[in-house]
This record gives C-alpha cells, sequence and structure tokens, in this order.
C-alpha cells in the first residue's frame, strides 16, 4: 500500500514563490504527440506535476516560478511555442493546504 517516501523542498526558499496551475489543451491529442509532450513538461526545472485529464483541457500542469515575468516566459517559451499546444490558461495559487492521511473506504461507505 505505501508506494514511496519523498523528500518535500519549500519552493518559496529555493526562489520560485509564485505558483500557478497550467491548463494546457494539446491538439491533436494523438500518442506521438502526448509522450514527447509529457516527457518534455516534466523535464522543466518548474514543473512539480503533470496531470493528464478528461475534459476540455488535457493537461493541469503546477509549476513554481520566482515571479510574473517568469511565468509570462515560462508559458510563452515553453508551452505556447509549441505546435501541439493549443491553449493555456493560467490560474495563480493564493494558498495549498495538504491533505489526508489517505484512509482506506469504510465499509459502510462501500454499501451504502
Amino acid at each position: 500500500m505505501i508506494l514511496g517516501h519523498r523528500l518535500r523542498l519549500d519552493p518559496a526558499k529555493l526562489g520560485r514563490g509564485l505558483q500557478a496551475l497550467l491548463s494546457v489543451q494539446v491538439r491533436p491529442h494523438r500518442r506521438e504527440l502526448v509522450g514527447p509532450f509529457v516527457e518534455r513538461i516534466r523535464a522543466l526545472p518548474e514543473s512539480l506535476t503533470v496531470f493528464h485529464l478528461t475534459g476540455p483541457d488535457d493537461y493541469l500542469v503546477h509549476v513554481a516560478v520566482a515571479d510574473m515575468t517568469d511565468l509570462q516566459r515560462l508559458v510563452l517559451d515553453e508551452f505556447t511555442s509549441r505546435r501541439e499546444v493549443a491553449r493555456v490558461e493560467t490560474r495563480l495559487i493564493f494558498q495549498q493546504w495538504d491533505c489526508g492521511p489517505m484512509l482506506p473506504p469504510s465499509p459502510t461507505a462501500q454499501t451504502g
């Protein structure tokens, strides 16, 4: 059940005090474009997490950057400059909370 243990760093103390969620639409959404796109985004030092989604947006990317200028550079140079990226929507993160702990569902929740 335990998948591992990770070291967590404070992005602000590393000079990346601004965090955002980037909703990304990739067109055409084909496997030969998706794989390289995901690997490129995962390799960016600003990327914290990448989610592959259903719905109008294909990806949600959690990023940490130095400031608004750095966020603009990231969106323009690393996302919208890619031919397969049709749209990027940016949402700034004001505050974040950890949740948990994750527990198995209770027996009544499974039958109820």
